[in-house]
């Protein structure tokens, strides 16, 4: 064991403090300790799962069999030693094979009474960035909800009648003033087809919600695609099969998903398109409940990648607000919509976007122990 490691793993302190290792160990935030030798000696329970490997597997590896030579890591430890002192670093993206791609800020800091070890904590941006989102996603979900319930009483009228009157003109009409007065009629009866799925933002019920197997859900809607809309793009599934059922409405989160796989799919390239389904378990996140103290735990994550040309970076911090769209003659209320359901379940909606990857992440809340036992659905993990 080397000097680091032995000086995570010491009892207790006197009058009953914790171990420094247990307290370490308890944050939701990765952090471990690499000694003078560039070999790791410490990790946290949330270091395990960003690394995907065991403490027993990290212990003693070297951090080079993680991380490339040229991380943004590498060369905060190097800093950090150089300087004496403690260095950080925002908005770093971190990737290899080994745990993929996370958008994060690094902080790095000298341990004094281990010479040459470093101690490294990695915080995710992204998390940060869903939550500091949602309220912006609520709020543009509700300006959605009150045009949508002034437009159903103030213009649906007023169409009726214009629509009327261009039937009624057509009947003394010439001819050649037929294609007019049909074009008058299509164009109310777009307007009001608009209304209509503005219509469902309105909705103030509260949701029937119950235990639902997302992963049911999700080969539900691969289905649904692969007979239309998909059906020459590649699916690529990657399931995590212990996830506990998330508690939700079924036909919402069908459509909301549906809506997500169907932009993904007219993004996906023609020849070698692909979309890829996945799930998994994330803890540490949490949602604070507005209006109240409470927080919601949120560990249940849904993922909608493609390997489309990207999202326009101009559209990216407005893509959930109504009437964005990058689809020509799209109406822009699909992610309004998608954005207001995933509200509604409490959840978090975020995305990643660069050339040949956008991926969509769903984060939801899982059904309570009752609502899955009432379902016959116990649940492999627990909370």
């Amino acid at each position: 064991m080397s000097r680091a490691a032995g000086a995570f793993a010491r009892g207790s302190k006197a009058g009953g403090a914790p171990e420094a290792g247990a307290v370490l160990s308890a944050l939701s935030v990765p952090l471990f300790v690499v000694d003078e030798d560039g070999c790791i000696s410490f990790v946290n329970q949330a270091a395990e799962q960003f690394f995907a490997s065991s403490r027993t597997t990290l212990i003693g590896r070297p951090l080079l069999d993680l991380l490339p030579e040229d991380s943004p890591v590498v060369a905060l430890i190097h800093q950090a030693r150089a300087g004496g002192h403690s260095i950080s670093e925002s908005g770093v993206t971190l990737t290899s094979p080994k745990i993929g791609s996370h958008f994060v800020s690094i902080d790095a800091a000298l341990m004094a009474d281990l010479p040459g070890s470093v101690v490294v904590s990695i915080h995710e941006r992204s998390i940060a960035r869903k939550i500091d989102h949602q309220l912006v996603h609520r709020n543009a979900a509700r300006s959605v909800t009150a045009m949508a319930a002034m437009l159903a009483h103030e213009v649906k009228n007023p169409l009726s009648g214009i629509r009327g009157a261009a039937q009624l003109l057509e009947l003394n009409a010439a001819p050649d003033d037929h294609q007019l007065t049909r074009l008058i009629c299509e164009e109310a009866d777009r307007i009001v087809a608009l209304v209509d799925r503005m219509e469902m933002f309105s909705d103030q019920r509260p949701l029937a919600r119950e235990a639902v197997n997302i992963h049911v859900v999700l080969e539900h809607v691969r289905r649904l695609a692969e007979s239309g809309f998909a059906r020459k793009l590649r699916f690529v599934e990657s399931y995590d099969p212990s996830l506990p059922p998330v508690y939700g409405n079924r036909d919402l989160l069908i459509q909301a998903i549906l809506n997500l796989v169907k932009n993904a799919a007219e993004a996906a390239p023609a020849e070698g398109g692909e979309i890829l389904l996945s799930t998994r378990y994330q803890q540490g996140v949490r949602l604070a409940v507005p209006g109240s103290g409470s927080r919601v735990d949120l560990p249940l994550t849904l993922m909608i990648q493609d390997n489309g040309p990207g999202i326009p970076e101009d559209l990216q911090s407005h893509l959930f607000d109504p009437f964005v769209t990058t689809k020509a003659g799209g109406s822009g209320l699909g992610l309004a919509l998608v954005a207001k359901i995933v509200g509604d379940h409490g959840g978090v909606i975020e995305f990643d976007s660069e050339p040949r990857r956008t991926v969509f992440r769903v984060m939801l809340p899982m059904a309570p122990m009752d609502h899955r036992a009432q379902n016959g659905q116990a649940g492999v993990r627990q909370a």
